[in-house]
């Protein structure tokens, strides 16, 4: 049995959430190769983060999930922020926080991602070397996802100017402007007219008893949407990153662009071992908690973290 322990831990400036996942027979005198585990934009440490965290404890790893800044049981203030920048070094104060962990050995820390999380933990696995390996499963860019979900490019200067009156209007003493990052139900989803297999996923996921979580309420401040338009996980890779790299997808394209994200990264990335994989009749919510999916995606992540921590 996988034993956990909930902690709070330093961020930039306030305390974080957290969860250690330890092995089975876990020897308090021994250091462990230690992975962290980054959740989607969204979503909180309870959601898909346990299930990859738990499973690679059962390979031998201690883990660690946490929740984002202004997100989950993680302080910050203003709430339902998805700042990438935040995203990134959260993963950063992850590490510090491992490195003062008697049974964690700093020499082997790698880190993985899902869906937006991998794109999180690619971004500082440029950066921070600590990270020994990297994983990403659906790995994903969220800015390049929200581009493109705002259409050509005038529409898309046209969403940030509404964020930029909006927050013109918030300075001013106005309330602050929720939005939502999918449909909050299957009806919701079905009235809007969408055609999206990763939204209509999402959906099932997320606003239904199969991964619904009271942390993670789909709440976004409509002001952070700019943080996250101008981001892109994949600046630099051809010379930052440089580790060696694991991806896993599924075949089953949707919008969301974990597919041709994670074939970007691996034709990109400045690894000299570097390995993408896609798992067939798999999408990107099929890696978040099915077995068909999730299972070879372990099998896989284990066996390369295993040969490089």
């Amino acid at each position: 049995m996988i034993k956990t322990q909930d902690v709070k831990f330093k961020g930039r400036h306030f305390n974080l959430a957290g969860r250690l996942f330890f092995p089975e027979n876990f020897d308090e005198t021994v250091e462990y190769p230690t992975i962290v585990v980054t959740h989607p934009t969204s979503a909180t440490m309870n959601q898909p983060s346990t299930i990859y965290a738990t499973k690679l404890a059962e390979n031998g790893f201690v883990t660690f999930a946490f929740d984002a800044s202004y997100q989950g049981r993680s302080e910050g203030e203003p709430r339902y922020i998805e700042d990438p920048a935040n995203r990134t070094t959260d993963i950063m104060y992850a590490i510090d926080y491992l490195n003062t962990l008697p049974n964690v050995d700093n020499d082997r820390i790698g880190a993985m991602g899902i869906c937006a999380g991998g794109g999180y933990t690619i971004n500082a696995a440029k950066t921070d070397k600590r990270i020994k390996a990297v994983g990403g499963v659906a790995a994903a860019s969220a800015g390049m996802a929200y581009r493109e979900s705002f259409g050509p490019d005038d529409q898309l200067i046209e969403k940030l100017n509404e964020v930029a009156a909006q927050r013109a209007a918030e300075a001013n003493g106005a309330e602050p402007m929720m939005t939502q990052f999918i449909p909050n139900s299957p009806e919701e989803y079905a009235a809007s007219g969408m055609d999206a297999l990763d939204i209509e996923e999402a959906v099932d996921y997320y606003r239904t008893p199969r991964g619904a979580d009271e942390y993670a309420p789909n709440k976004l401040r409509f002001s952070s949407l700019a943080l996250m338009l101008n981001s892109n996980p994949a600046d630099m890779v051809d010379k930052l990153l440089t580790q060696p790299l694991q991806l896993v997808v599924g075949d089953k394209v949707g919008n969301f662009g974990s597919y041709r994200f994670g074939h970007e990264i691996y034709n990109k990335a400045a690894s000299k071992q570097k390995h993408l994989n896609v798992i067939e009749g798999v999408s990107h919510y099929d890696l978040y908690d099915q077995a068909k999916a999730v299972e070879p995606a372990v099998e896989i992540l284990a066996k390369f973290f295993k040969e490089n921590l």
